[in-house]
């Protein structure tokens, strides 16, 4: 049952008919999206805030994340082979995973400016600043680049055989560089850059949601806290479903390649077919974002709508419809 003669291959098409498809999905959605956000920030948004910087840096490295998909598309699309430079395969790879991390840690900073807007909100702690929210950005970005550089020696393009044909492949970061080495830093960006950041966001998640409920039960007659409760939990859950897999999976392909006696088994090509279908559910997120943050600020909403013609106001009626029948 381990052999090659009894193991189909679905790899091929998972890569063609899924892959292609869904990058290509989560880069119309992610573009759009994104652009929209940050017109309405750049253009509608006249005061802002901290949480409005933390999303607007948010959105702007989802769009760059987002701009790396085409060419994997293509390369998805034409049977996995790579008609780029080596250099962009190599820089392709690490913009990918550098906005992805971003992503993570912007996404952790929302989560704690929200605690703790929820936790005082009449007192403006330092990390809600304008300036140490520009500043911790900075930071980050920086920081996630610098940690990200050891990449460098791992991704880059292979030469592959297929049907007595040489071709380039752009393989992935878990495809690519020694298993071993591989897998140290792949534990490593997984313990500081999901482990840590889901556990911030995690005990941001359940403080909030506990501190809403609080206000909620004393001020039940005054304001309704259901709406920004269902949103707190729906963060949290939305950040654990979409990156959970990629990184259980992602370390599980590297692990599956240290072995040469695995590699023609049908787990071995089991493993790296669920890892591919891991992947574009974690990217997912840069498309969603700016949806679901669109429905957290109903100011922003509200400004952005207002300059929407013909179709603005009636949205905005109907919004307002809903709310004060609920």
């Amino acid at each position: 049952m381990g052999t090659n003669e009894t193991c189909v291959d679905i790899n091929p098409h998972v890569e063609k008919y899924y892959l292609t498809p869904m990058y290509s999905i989560e880069f119309i959605v992610g573009v759009i999206g994104n652009l929209t956000v940050i017109s309405g920030y750049v253009f509608c948004l006249k005061e802002w805030k901290c949480s409005n910087i933390y999303l607007f840096f948010l959105s702007v490295t989802d769009l760059f994340f987002i701009c790396t998909l085409p060419m994997f598309v293509d390369q998805y699309a034409n049977d996995s082979k790579w008609f780029y430079s080596d250099l962009c395969c190599k820089f392709n790879r690490y913009f990918l995973n550098c906005n992805l991390y971003l992503s993570v840690l912007y996404l952790t900073c929302i989560s704690i400016d929200r605690y703790l807007l929820v936790r005082n909100p009449t007192k403006l702690h330092w990390f809600q600043k304008k300036q140490t929210a520009i500043v911790i950005c900075f930071i980050l970005w920086v920081f996630v680049t610098v940690e990200l550089i050891p990449m460098f020696t791992f991704i880059g393009p292979k030469n592959v055989t297929d049907n007595d044909e040489q071709a380039v492949v752009c393989v992935d970061y878990a495809s690519s560089g020694k298993a071993r080495n591989s897998m140290i830093y792949s534990m490593l960006l997984t313990i500081v850059d999901f482990i840590l950041p889901l556990c911030i966001m995690g005990f941001c998640s359940i403080k909030t949601a506990n501190n809403l409920r609080k206000i909620s039960s004393q001020r039940r007659k005054y304001i309704n806290l259901e709406k920004p409760h269902r949103l707190v939990i729906l963060a949290l859950v939305f950040f654990t479903v979409l990156f959970t897999p990629y990184h259980i999976m992602r370390n599980i392909r590297i692990a599956s390649r240290m072995g040469n006696k695995m590699r023609s088994t049908c787990i071995y090509k089991g493993i790296k077919a669920g890892y591919a279908i891991t992947r574009p559910i974690a990217y997912l997120s840069s498309a969603i974002n700016p949806i679901f943050y669109f429905m957290l600020g109903d100011r922003f909403r509200e400004t952005l709508l207002s300059k929407v013609p013909f179709f603005g106001p009636r949205l905005m009626a109907q919004s307002s419809r809903t709310e004060q029948s609920k």
